[in-house]
C-alpha cells in the first residue's frame, strides 16, 4: 500500500474517533448518535439502492419489501440460507397482505401498470421461496434482479410532484426538476450517469444544462489522484469554469446537499459548517462512480463545470462515513460501465456526452 493511503487512513481514523468523542460529550443523545454512527458500517454501496431510496416517497410498504430483496444479495454471496428465507418469505407477506396500499400510492392514470408491476414482483417473489430450497443461487440473483428493476419502476410511478421549492435566489439557475440519463463515450468505452434532480436540482440542472451545450464534448481528464477521483469539465483556456454567453460571467453553483431527515437541500454550507457531523447526505459518496461537482477548497459555492467520478474505496473510505460526504454535492452515479469507469485515467478524455433520457425534467430561466 502507497504511503498516501496510509495517511488517508490514519487521518479517517482520527476524524472518527474525534466524531465519536463529540458525540458522546457535547450532545445529550450522543451515546446513542455514536453507536449509530458506528453501525454504519451497513451502509448501502449500490449505486442502483441509493437511488432508489432517495426518491421521495412514502410508501413504507414497498420500501420493506425492497430491504428485504435487497438485503438477500449480502445473504446469498455468505450463503446464509435461513436469513434468505426470512427476507423473501416476509417480501411475500407484506405484497399479500398491502397490495391495494400499493397500488393506491400510484396516480390513477397509472394504476393498472402499478397491478401489473405488484404482481410481476409478487410471482417472482414466490419463485424465489421455490428456488430457496435448491439453494440455486444463480436463478435467485437473476430474479432478484427482475424484481429490483419492477420496484425502481414501480417507485418511480409513485412520486407525485417536486418535493420542495429551489430557493428564489437560484431561479436563474438551471434546475433539473426529476431524474435524467446521461451518455457519457470516452476514449475507454461508455457510461451511463443517472442525475437525481429530486436531491440536487441546482447541481443537476447545472450539469445537465452543460450537457446540452456540448460543453464536455472533447475535454480531457484533468485529474486523477490517489487512484480515487477522476476529474474532468475544466475547458480550454485560462478559465476554470463556464461563462454564461447571456451574462458574460462565471457560472457559480451553491453547494447542495440533502441530508436524510430533512425535507430540502441545505445551500452554501458543508454540514461541517452547521456542526451536523453525523449528517447522512440522502446522495453519499458510498457507492463506486458517485459524480460530483468539483469546487475550490476555500469556497463552497465557487463549483461551476468542473466534476469528478469517485471510485468508492473501502481502504480509504469505509462505507456510511468519509471525509467527503457534506462537503461536496453528490448529484448522480455511474450506473453502467463502472468497468469503463475503471479503466480512465488522465491520459483519457471525453469524446461526447448526451442526454438519453429526463430532457423534459430541465428548466432553464435564462
Amino acid at each position: 500500500m502507497k504511503l498516501t493511503k496510509w495517511k488517508s487512513i490514519v487521518k479517517l481514523a482520527i476524524t472518527t474517533i474525534s466524531i465519536f468523542i463529540i458525540s458522546i460529550v457535547f450532545n445529550p443523545y450522543g451515546m446513542q448518535n455514536a453507536y449509530a454512527f458506528l453501525a454504519q458500517g451497513d451502509a448501502i454501496t449500490d449505486p442502483e439502492a441509493i437511488l432508489r431510496y432517495a426518491l421521495p416517497i412514502d410508501n413504507k410498504y414497498i420500501r420493506e419489501i425492497q430491504g428485504d430483496i435487497e438485503k438477500i444479495g449480502k445473504d446469498l454471496r455468505t450463503k446464509r440460507w435461513a436469513l434468505v428465507t426470512k427476507r423473501v418469505k416476509n417480501a411475500g407477506f407484506v405484497l399479500k397482505l398491502h397490495q391495494d396500499d400499493l397500488i393506491a400510492s400510484v396516480p390513477e392514470p397509472l394504476q393498472t401498470k402499478a397491478k401489473e408491476l405488484v404482481t410481476a414482483i409478487a410471482e417472482d417473489v414466490s419463485k424465489i421461496q421455490e428456488l430457496v430450497e435448491r439453494e440455486d443461487r444463480e436463478q435467485i440473483y437473476a430474479l432478484r434482479s427482475a424484481i429490483l428493476d419492477n420496484i425502481t419502476v414501480l417507485e418511480e410511478d409513485m412520486v407525485t410532484g417536486f418535493p420542495f421549492t429551489v430557493p428564489e435566489e437560484y431561479a436563474n439557475l438551471p434546475q433539473l426538476l426529476g431524474r435524467a440519463k446521461v451518455e457519457v463515450k470516452t476514449t475507454q468505452g461508455d457510461l451511463v450517469i443517472v442525475v437525481d434532480g429530486y436531491s440536487a436540482p441546482v447541481t443537476g440542472g447545472n450539469f445537465v444544462d452543460l450537457v446540452n451545450r456540448k460543453f464536455y464534448d472533447g475535454l480531457p481528464f484533468s485529474r486523477a489522484e490517489d487512484f480515487y477521483v477522476l476529474q474532468t469539465g475544466d475547458p480550454i483556456g485560462e478559465e476554470e469554469g463556464f461563462i454564461d454567453p447571456n451574462t458574460k460571467e462565471y457560472r457559480g453553483i451553491p453547494l447542495e446537499i440533502l441530508v436524510q431527515g430533512e425535507s430540502e437541500p441545505i445551500y452554501g454550507l458543508t454540514t461541517e459548517d452547521l456542526g451536523m457531523y453525523l449528517a447522512q447526505p440522502v446522495l453519499p459518496f458510498n457507492a463506486y462512480g458517485a459524480v460530483a461537482l468539483a469546487r475550490p477548497t476555500s469556497d463552497p459555492n465557487g463549483g461551476s463545470s468542473q466534476f469528478f467520478f469517485f471510485k468508492f474505496d473501502t481502504e480509504v473510505t469505509p462505507p456510511g462515513y468519509n471525509l467527503m460526504d457534506g462537503r461536496f454535492a453528490v448529484f448522480g452515479y455511474v450506473t453502467e460501465g463502472a468497468e469503463v469507469l475503471d479503466k480512465l485515467t488522465a491520459d483519457d478524455k471525453i469524446i461526447s456526452m448526451k442526454v438519453i433520457e429526463g430532457q423534459k425534467q430541465l428548466t432553464v430561466n435564462n
